[in-house]
């Protein structure tokens, strides 16, 4: 389940502060990144869903899980985790298309997060 408490709370992003050696410009550039990627990521796991396709669910959600924890949603990730191994086990099908929904509607979330995130960035360091 995606933790509605961290909505209104500013992102933990000290996974890719970590990694990126705290550069601005590289957290930047990954926030972009999975802005772009995500709507992508969320098409595939819609269509395996609408299609039955649990393997590619499961691939799909797996695929997408660790970028959530590069944003410091791991809550996100642990939801897609249990996307995943439903598919694999192919139980609790029926609630695969409403843990999909949670993720679809969450994003809009996340998103306003990550502009929120990436304009302290800029203003901080004058990017």
């Amino acid at each position: 389940m995606i933790n509605a408490n961290k909505n209104s709370e500013p992102l933990d992003l000290s996974y890719l502060k970590e990694m990126s050696g705290d550069s601005p410009e590289f957290i930047i550039e990954m926030i972009d990144l999975f802005k772009s990627q995500t709507p992508i990521y969320l098409s595939e796991l819609q269509d395996a869903i609408v299609q039955k396709d649990w393997d590619k669910v499961a691939a799909t959600a797996h695929k997408m899980k660790p970028t959530f924890t590069y944003v410091g949603r791991e809550d996100v990730k642990e939801h897609l985790q249990e996307m995943e191994q439903g598919a694999r086990d192919k139980s609790d099908m029926h609630q695969l298309a409403n843990a999909f929904e949670e993720v679809r509607l969450f994003i809009s979330t996340l998103y306003a997060q990550l502009d929120e995130a990436k304009a302290n960035l800029q203003n901080n360091f004058k990017l």
